[in-house]
């Protein structure tokens, strides 16, 4: 996970813990979710405790515990144009998007608009002018939209969101599109310094039995590192691996910034009843090294 999270030689950065378990069950104590503030990329900070006995029905109920019913809410997601990100263009934003998300205009008003307010995921509030005009006739985010473009750094490729949540509030983010960065982040949330936190913290811990404090970011790790209970139970012993079996995964292309899922097969099997040390080199599926070129 961490050689495939790092398009780099990982082998003269990444230490050896040898001793690190290739799992360990720990009690969630706290989740806190964050955003970076400069790039608005959200993630997530966990503090784990491991745990050397443990009951499996009381781990499952502490996960019941754990989940909350999603709220109802309506969004849209757009790939931004270079139209779009112009400094002297608007936005224009699909009808169907406008009419479910946006207040609805008064069209006895020539032409109809009005003003909008969307919150970010940093409580700042932004200001746009929404109009309906042009031939043939379309939706725009007028006045207020460059400002947000430059305040946020925005170029062709990147997304905007725009949620109405329960409350009716108009919520706005953005998701970036995949590109090499020009500048090295002082965030701790970069794909290096986030598996090799958890790497050192994990062994620690493991060896002092000792509460320990991860950041997990999901766009720089291909996977999840930190899983429910149950759903370990269920991937480890209900199901019979076998060649030629297929495993759907979501996979992130790196020239649109999109993701998909696409079904691969195991094309090696080491090991019928693989050891529990070894459980997480078992199989390999073929193509994934190679799945999107």
């Amino acid at each position: 996970q961490v050689a495939a999270s790092m398009q780099k030689d990982v082998e003269a950065h990444v230490p050896s813990y040898p001793n690190l378990p290739s799992k360990l069950i720990c009690l969630l104590h706290s989740v806190t979710l964050q955003a970076d503030p400069d790039t608005d990329e959200v993630y997530a900070q966990m503090t784990l405790q491991p745990v050397n006995t443990y009951a499996k029905e009381a781990l499952q109920l502490s996960e019941l515990a754990l989940r909350q019913a999603r709220p109802q809410m309506e969004f849209f997601c757009k790939t931004l144009t270079a139209s779009d990100t112009s400094t002297h263009g608007g936005f224009s934003v699909p009808r169907r998007a406008a009419e479910k998300i946006f207040p609805s205009l008064d069209f006895s008003l020539q032409p109809p608009c009005q003003e909008l307010q969307a919150r970010d995921i940093h409580d700042n509030v932004w200001t746009f002018r929404h109009i309906f005009r042009g031939q043939p006739k379309r939706h725009l985010l007028t006045t207020g939209w460059s400002l947000f473009v430059s305040g946020k750094k925005l170029f062709a490729g990147d997304s905007v969101i725009f949620v109405r949540d329960e409350k009716q509030q108009l919520l706005l983010g953005i998701r970036r599109a995949n590109r090499q960065p020009t500048n090295i982040s002082s965030s701790v949330l970069s794909s290096d310094s986030m598996h090799i936190g958890v790497l050192a913290a994990a062994a620690h811990a493991s060896a002092n039995t000792s509460p320990f404090t991860i950041f997990y970011n999901p766009r720089a790790s291909p996977t999840e590192f930190v899983i429910p209970f149950a759903k370990y139970q269920k991937a480890m012993y209900s199901n019979q691996i076998s060649l030629g079996m297929r495993f759907r995964m979501m996979c992130e292309t790196e020239e649109l910034g999109t993701r998909r899922y696409v079904k691969l097969p195991i094309q090696t099997l080491t090991s019928e009843a693989p050891s529990s040390a070894d459980i997480f080199n078992t199989f390999q599926l073929h193509g994934y090294d190679n799945w999107n070129k």
